[in-house]
């Protein structure tokens, strides 16, 4: 089967060499060369030259026009493979087989998506190394009865894409409501552990609260019935500061991790019960509030047409 590889950049000037490095040195089963596609929504940075220099196309949407889901069905839809491969710009892969590892359930006709393991780095806080090991163990689940995934490292059938584009309207969580819509058809998911990516989180306190408040706000969206009070928030805040601070005592880091604990619970939960809690329409500010935090500041760019940028307004 063809790859695609889809990744949403936006200023990941940082990371996003690391993953096409990564991506270039992989082994293939077939011999053929992933297309890799980077969907820009309007960096100020040396993103998108890196992007082409190594060999990717780059189509750019301004950042009025962003969803996740959009931005994925722009990339899916000029996508050429049989497999549509999703990586977040900020991750890279441990292994040189992490694409062959993600395409080989396919073989199952059942099977409509694979996702992979997330691990975290040095950068990682202690509490976000603790949510990666949680949801994403280390064996395997060729048919998962729950619709979870996570499109930081996944892989869909563009057949099933093209009858089901994601949702653009959601704030986030654009892969559990794809992936439950793909499970009342009839298709399975696997999870793969031994497709691994390293997942760079180098977030502020208050992007981790928009974070999981957009991702709250999206759940409300796709499963009406959940819902999360504010005993859920001060229960699990208090529970999960309590575990996170015994697994860091018992590797000598309580000290040095515990504020960090502290914060990134509270931001966690708080920011899932703000989300699950308000009500209206999401506005054109806050989802600016959620994707663009670190400013707003736009770049006018000068294409030339052998440059492979396709523009999207």
């Amino acid at each position: 089967m063809n790859c695609s590889i889809i990744i949403r950049a936006l200023n990941e000037e940082r990371h996003i060499g690391r993953l096409l490095d990564g991506i270039n040195r992989q082994l293939l089963a077939n011999g053929v060369k992933p297309e890799v596609i980077v969907v820009d929504s309007g960096s100020t940075d040396s993103t998108i030259s890196i992007a082409k220099n190594k060999g990717a196309k780059v189509i750019t949407i301004q950042k009025e026009y962003f969803s996740f889901g959009r931005a994925l069905n722009i990339g899916c839809k000029e996508a050429k493979g049989e497999i549509l491969l999703f990586a977040s710009a900020h991750v890279y892969p441990v292994y040189d087989n992490w694409i062959q590892k993600m395409i080989e359930p396919f073989t199952n006709d059942k099977t409509g998506l694979v996702y992979g393991r997330q691990i975290g780095n040095e950068l990682t806080r202690f509490s976000e190394h603790e949510v990666f090991a949680k949801w994403f163990p280390d064996h395997d689940n060729p048919n998962q009865q729950t619709p979870f995934c996570n499109n930081a490292n996944c892989s869909i059938r563009k057949s099933l894409w093209e009858t089901q584009p994601y949702d653009e309207a959601l704030t986030g969580l654009e892969d559990l409501d794809w992936a439950k819509r793909i499970m009342a058809k009839g298709y399975q998911i696997s999870y793969r552990s031994d497709a691994t990516i390293v997942h760079v989180h180098e977030e502020t306190a208050q992007q981790i609260k928009n974070r999981y408040q957009r991702e709250a706000i999206a759940l409300k969206n796709i499963m009406p019935k959940v819902h999360f009070s504010f005993f859920d928030f001060t229960r699990l805040f208090v529970t999960n500061i309590f575990m996170d601070g015994f697994h860091a005592l018992r590797r000598n880091k309580f000290l040095k991790e515990f504020k960090g604990i502290v914060i990134f619970r509270y931001m966690q939960f708080y920011g899932t019960y703000i989300g699950h809690n308000q009500n209206g329409e999401v506005s054109q500010e806050l989802k600016n509030r959620f994707y663009y935090s670190n400013g707003f500041k736009r770049k006018k760019y000068s294409v030339n047409e052998n440059e492979n940028i396709i523009k999207y307004n």
